[in-house]
């Protein structure tokens, strides 16, 4: 059982920056592809980022592409998202999750870190 906990969140003004950090526990992640996901209010939960072990292979949005940026630091099992250029409507729960890479759904979530972008 892996557990993810967010940090970083905050509320930050329009076309400013956060980078949120997902510390893992639990077990080593070798192999496992981490991944950021947002859900603002009354909407979906809706993927951003991911990035496999080596981080060497990352999808992201297009909502986000150009604007953020994942990484992974395997040494500290940190993975973490900078978020630059915000918008308001960047503002949501932001969560991170982790799988398997043999494995098609996020089975281990964060509690999520809030990011509010003011105008």
């Amino acid at each position: 059982q892996v557990q993810l906990v967010e940090s970083g969140g905050g509320l930050v003004q329009a076309g400013g920056s956060l980078r949120l950090a997902c510390a893992a526990s639990g077990r080593t992640l070798s192999t496992y592809i981490m991944a950021w996901f947002r859900q603002a209010p009354g909407k979906e939960r809706e993927f951003l980022a991911s990035i496999n072990w080596s981080g060497g292979r990352t999808n992201y949005a297009d909502s986000v592409k150009g604007r953020f940026t994942v990484s992974r630091d395997n040494a500290r099992e940190t993975t973490y998202l900078q978020m630059n250029s915000l918008k308001p409507e960047d503002t949501a729960v932001y969560y991170c999750a982790a799988r398997p890479q043999q494995i098609a759904v996020y089975r281990s979530w964060g509690q999520g870190t809030r990011v509010a972008v003011s105008s």
